[in-house]
């Protein structure tokens, strides 16, 4: 299930993450709907490019926001909505 790596940074900005790009990387962070930063954060390398994000990758980068695998593809094509994703990681934060 590899993707793209504007389809990535496409995704993750869609869904309300915040992008600094800063040295070699391009790091996100995630503000809450109420604008209040999480501790959800990931990056990708500035030289990927139009390339491809491997498995490996993307598993961690959905490990890192707290996601598993499947919904964090959701999440970049889409069917996971910001107000979904916002709820989810307002549950696992409060238990």
């Amino acid at each position: 299930m590899p993707r793209k790596h504007r389809e990535v940074v496409r995704g993750l900005k869609a869904k309300g993450f915040e992008e600094d790009r800063n040295g070699d990387h391009i790091h996100f962070f995630y503000s809450d709907k109420q604008g209040r930063l999480t501790t959800k954060r990931t990056k990708v390398s500035h030289d990927a490019g139009g390339n491809d994000i491997g498995d490996n990758l993307l598993k961690r980068m959905a490990d890192q926001i707290g996601l598993k695998m499947k919904e964090f593809i959701d999440l970049i094509d889409c069917p996971l909505s910001r107000d979904d994703y916002d709820k989810k990681i307002s549950d696992s934060e409060n238990t």
